[in-house]
């Protein structure tokens, strides 16, 4: 499975790394691999997308970004079309594909633009 860094991820989804790297503390992401301090953060291509619903909900509809992740996960597993009920008179619907196709596209993008960062110590030469 594809994995991208922190940096990368903020690149497309037009938000600054500290913000994502704040988040991914507070917020449990499925799709988030990290193993213990020290090694970066990965987020696979289903953590972006979920991500990029959330800051689009808290954008939009102004939610708490906590309610926007749990949400956005839920619509993110309900298809191409995702929907979901929001109380008894009120759904939600987005096209998931659309926003997956599109995440995918600026991903392509910013893999070309974001360089890698270097861990440790740097080199004595």
């Amino acid at each position: 499975m594809r994995a991208y860094t922190v940096a990368t991820v903020a690149v497309t989804l037009g938000v600054a790394p500290k913000w994502l790297d704040n988040v991914l503390s507070r917020f449990a992401v499925r799709g988030v691999l990290q193993s213990r301090q020290g090694v970066s953060r990965r987020l696979g291509p289903a953590a972006v997308v979920t991500l990029h619903l959330a800051n689009e909900l808290v954008r939009t509809l102004g939610l708490p970004l906590g309610e926007a992740i749990s949400l956005a996960e839920r619509i993110g597993e309900s298809g191409e079309t995702g929907s979901v009920q929001l109380f008894s008179t009120a759904h939600l619907t987005v096209d998931v594909a659309r926003a997956t196709r599109e995440v995918g596209e600026r991903l392509a993008q910013a893999v070309e633009v974001t360089p890698v960062p270097k861990r440790g110590r740097p080199s004595t030469k």
